[in-house]
């Protein structure tokens, strides 16, 4: 197989360059092109306003977001299981979350009426919703993986 044919498209969490990574690439710690920092670290990318379209219409690996907010209780009690799944998750799936106080216009394109809540996106498209909190790494990243 050809490197174009299947090469991904992966924005850094970093610069949001967007790289292309071999898929057979994927589990050797790739780095950025342009940054050099890693592509995956194994923690959640914390979008904005500014570079959340770029990561999800742009990025050829599937990416859950947690539309969460500080004051909001379950997702204070989500987090550190939601950090967890990222480690069992990527570089499969970009593991993200949205801050619906600092990103409210983004929050109502999406009609997020409850949170936290998880949306799956793949090829820019949401492809899977879950509102309400998630006991454990395990349960977050088996929804995941359940809607791909």
């Amino acid at each position: 197989m050809n490197v174009s044919a299947d090469a991904l498209h992966i924005v850094c969490p970093h610069c949001h360059t967007t790289n292309r990574v071999r898929a057979a690439d994927l589990l050797n710690a790739p780095d950025c092109g342009q940054c050099h920092q890693a592509l995956f670290a194994g923690h959640p990318l914390a979008l904005d306003a500014v570079n959340f379209d770029k990561h999800i219409g742009r990025s050829q690996i599937p990416v859950l977001v947690d539309f969460w907010a500080p004051w909001c209780g379950p997702c204070r009690m989500m987090a550190p299981a939601y950090e967890q799944a990222a480690g069992l998750l990527e570089p499969q799936v970009r593991v993200a979350k949205l801050n619906t106080e600092e990103a409210q216009a983004i929050a109502s394109r999406f009609n997020i009426r409850s949170i936290p809540t998880l949306a799956l996106f793949v090829g820019g498209q949401e492809v899977a919703r879950q509102a309400g909190a998630f006991r454990t790494a395990q349960d977050i990243a088996g929804w995941a993986r359940s809607h791909l």
